[in-house]
């Protein structure tokens, strides 16, 4: 049973209410929370320390408070949350790779949860109906959060073998979704008018954002299961989640899917990557059998349900554009723009 747990990346969304749902365990004796700034929000009762985990303080933290139990969740998902692509790609990779330099060294530690991502297998028309744990990337993500979650979990296993005799739990999350969490996919369907590649319709999975934190529980407090998938029940296509957030959707030639993306990235709209694009136009599946059988952990919300709870947001959400919030409409004016700037060939005027 862990005594004394840290949590990485404690300040964003779901490292604050994973910190809040695990206060509630009382057999969890202290919980210390690292991140490079204060937390906004509640943390329960975990103490927060103020550190960079790509700092060497970060194996001094582990060592004095003798750690048995350290959730790694302070990998970025996008650019913009890091002050740009090399920032994120600093804090993601070597921040991992000092974190476990910490870890290795840490006679105390017993466990490691990592929080990853379903990005890991890429998205491609050669894929697997549903990707089970054991299977490889037909072509792996070109960049950005999923690149640096291949090579986040490369660390991990490279760690697993230095220290055979802590447990390792890696958790392959499906995009997460829900009513208060914002990600370049609720950005992306937060649109007036969502560009969706012409002629393919991508099959997506969601987990809710509660459902995070439970998963991570439930992963700290049984027993080591390796690489599990974590995603809700059931698939939805782009064409439908953009009709169940109730946003009309324009059909675009594919080989200019990838270029409104990055004029939408640049206009403030939508901080996304390429590789959403390719999710969007070819979809991702993962089987989720060992989640249930091995792991132990059932989903309250299906995927339906879990986009369902973000679309009834919607009418309440006002449009960022530059970092700031502004109006429907300017919002809609600014999308039109960026997909006017490509002809029906794809190509720029």
């Amino acid at each position: 049973m862990a005594r004394t747990v840290l949590i990485t990346g404690v300040s964003r969304h779901l490292g604050g209410a994973f910190a809040r749902r695990l206060s509630a365990e009382e057999d969890v004796t202290r919980i210390i929370g690292v991140d490079v700034v204060p937390p906004r929000h509640g943390i329960g009762r975990a103490e927060f320390v103020r550190a960079d985990i790509r700092s060497p303080l970060i194996a001094r933290i582990v060592s004095d408070n003798e750690v048995d139990t350290v959730v790694h969740m302070g990998v970025i998902a996008t650019p913009a949350a890091s002050g740009g692509r090399v920032s994120q790609k600093e804090i993601n990779v070597i921040g991992t790779m000092q974190l476990l330099a910490a870890c290795q060294k840490a006679e105390s530690l017993q466990r490691l949860v990592v929080k990853s991502t379903s990005a890991v297998y890429g998205s491609s028309p050669k894929d697997p109906a549903m990707f089970k744990e054991e299977f490889s990337a037909r072509r792996l993500p070109s960049g950005g959060w999923g690149r640096d979650s291949v090579e986040v979990e490369g660390y991990v296993r490279g760690f697993a073998r230095r220290r055979p005799d802590v447990g390792i739990t890696m958790l392959r999350f499906a995009n997460v979704i829900g009513p208060r969490i914002r990600t370049a996919m609720t950005d992306y369907f937060s649109l007036p008018l969502i560009p969706l590649p012409l002629g393919y319709d991508g099959r997506l999975q969601f987990v809710h954002e509660d459902d995070v934190g439970e998963a991570l529980t439930t992963a700290l407090l049984q027993d080591a299961v390796g690489t599990v998938n974590i995603a809700g029940d059931g698939i939805i296509t782009a064409t439908q989640a953009a009709n169940l957030a109730g946003r009309p959707f324009l059909s675009i030639p594919h080989q200019g899917s990838g270029t409104i993306g990055g004029l939408l990235q640049r206009s403030g709209l939508v901080d996304s990557s390429p590789d959403q694009i390719t999710l969007l136009t070819f979809g991702r599946g993962v089987d989720t059998t060992k989640m249930r059988a091995e792991l132990g952990f059932e989903p309250r919300y299906t995927t339906r349900e879990a986009f369902e709870s973000f679309a009834a947001r919607l009418t309440h959400r006002r449009f960022f554009l530059g970092g700031r919030k502004q109006p429907s409409w300017l919002a809609a004016h600014a999308a039109e723009r960026a997909i006017a700037a490509i002809d029906l060939t794809g190509k720029k005027d």
